[in-house]
């Protein structure tokens, strides 16, 4: 143990993740052990199927969906639907979310070195 952490303190992993060092096997390349990488988002899509009580089932943005409900005289006012926004709403999502920059998605972790002792 003191050859891996030569400061004789073990490192702080207080509301961090785990995540086994690869140490080469080239499934997390390039990482060293107790580096830190951020979270991440991967880029995914999720569109919006929807029936909005008046109109046939299409696949619209829920702004689409909103603006829709508005412009055609029937507001916004939940009271006046039966406490929806949409009368008889019907959503699936399947929308188009962006990435943070990776090709992945994980939260923030630290490369970490599991060491079993066997008894």
């Amino acid at each position: 143990l003191a050859k891996a952490y030569p400061t004789n303190k073990l490192p702080d992993l207080r509301g961090e993740f785990i995540r086994g060092w690869d140490d080469g096997r080239g499934i997390d390349a390039g990482r060293v052990l107790l580096s830190i990488q951020t979270g991440m988002l991967e880029k995914h899509r999720h569109i919006v199927v929807a029936n909005d009580g008046y109109d046939t089932k299409d696949e619209w943005e829920l702004a689409t969906i909103f603006k829709k409900t508005y412009t055609q005289g029937r507001g916004l006012d939940a009271a006046n639907t039966g406490g929806s926004l949409i009368p008889s709403p019907t959503l699936h999502s399947r929308g188009s979310i962006g990435n943070t920059g990776g090709s992945e998605t994980r939260p923030r972790n630290i490369a970490f070195n599991y060491i079993v002792r066997a008894a």
